[in-house]
């Protein structure tokens, strides 16, 4: 039975794996997120996010991500592994023998683009996913009742809470509910169609479906966006782990850095005295409403919108960058030279 089991089952980069669960958190955020899928039935791709995973002996075959997946280009997210690599380096080797490998593993990112390299047993890629939001005529989705309800304070000098995404296990094969199943299939097939992709990017689209052909879904983010006339635009690049710390994010901007900018001697601001009397009332407001996803302020309108990331899945595990990915920026030193036994010089 067991070797009939071998043959004729699905390769884990391929099955999903639906699983009901009766509690009652489990259902409500079942249904919530079937009735946004009602309203909000189509995506919008913004693009590819870059980012960090490691495969452990203890995991394999599954992958588990080093952080928030949010850098825009893949040296970006090379410069991170070169970093988590050196502090780990640093603060948590065993042994000189083991701060070596580490540090071997950053020499080698400072000078190549590298996207994947093994330290002791150890493998580290860097790793794309692509960005969407839902949409429904013509609205982008805001954040759902069932996501963080439990960070609603207003403390702008708190620290936000850790990304889901950070420390999230890359495992196809894992049980899901069935909203999350049916979405991955749905976007199984997802390629770039827009003719405003170079004919590169449309190719390796259609060469993902068969090199990676399997599909996870990240936990969502949380973005500020501005409503323009005729499409949307960043109003911060960051992205936020809840709901609430982008609306947080989106006040502290309009009420501290917008004042902070004006400030600056010798440097031009956007905004006039009269703009940042305007933003701190609006805030005021806004925070007054609990849950408000939509603050207007000057003739602007700026909306917290719920985003997730699709990651494509092939036989070894995640998607690393694909060559039609911008990469312009070439690998440099980082950090201060180390040496096996933890010395720091500050030299070169």
């Amino acid at each position: 039975m067991r070797d009939h089991h071998k043959q004729y089952s699905s390769p884990d980069h391929l099955t999903i794996r639906v699983a009901h669960r009766d509690d009652p958190v489990s259902q409500v955020t079942e249904l919530d997120a079937f009735r946004s899928g009602q309203r909000y039935p189509d995506i919008v791709v913004r693009g590819p996010l870059f980012g960090c995973a490691v495969q452990t002996p203890g995991d394999r075959p599954r992958w588990r991500l080093l952080g928030e997946l949010d850098a825009g280009y893949p040296q970006d997210a090379r410069d991170e592994l070169n970093s988590y690599l050196w502090y780990y380096a640093k603060d948590r080797a065993g042994d000189h023998r083991e701060r070596r490998r580490l540090l071997d593993g950053v020499a080698r990112l400072e000078k190549k683009r590298i996207d994947e390299l093994t330290v002791g047993r150890d493998r580290y890629r860097v790793v794309r996913a692509d960005e969407f939001a839902r949409i429904g005529d013509g609205a982008l989705e805001p954040p759902r009742a069932t996501d963080h309800p439990e960070d609603d304070h207003w403390d702008l000098e708190k620290k936000n809470p850790p990304s889901d995404a950070e420390g999230f296990v890359v495992d196809h094969a894992a049980e899901v509910q069935l909203t999350n199943g049916l979405e991955r299939l749905a976007l199984r097939e997802n390629v770039y169609r827009s003719e405003r992709f170079p004919a590169d990017v449309l190719a390796d689209s259609r060469r993902a479906l068969h090199t990676h052909p399997g599909l996870v879904l990240l936990p969502p983010a949380f973005r500020v966006l501005e409503r323009e006339p005729e499409s949307w635009s960043m109003f911060l690049a960051k992205q936020f782990p809840t709901p609430q710390a982008a609306r947080r994010g989106l006040v502290h901007h309009l009420t501290r850095s917008v004042p902070m900018v004006r400030e600056i001697p010798g440097l031009e601001s956007e905004y006039s005295e009269r703009d940042v009397e305007v933003f701190a009332k609006a805030a005021e407001r806004f925070m007054r409403q609990r849950g408000a996803n939509e603050l207007r302020a000057r003739g602007r309108t700026f909306h917290i919108v719920r985003v997730e990331r699709m990651m494509r899945i092939g036989p070894d595990g995640p998607e690393p960058p694909r060559p039609s990915d911008q990469d312009h920026q070439e690998p440099t030193k980082i950090h201060p030279t180390m040496d096996e036994w933890g010395n720091l010089s500050y030299d070169d």
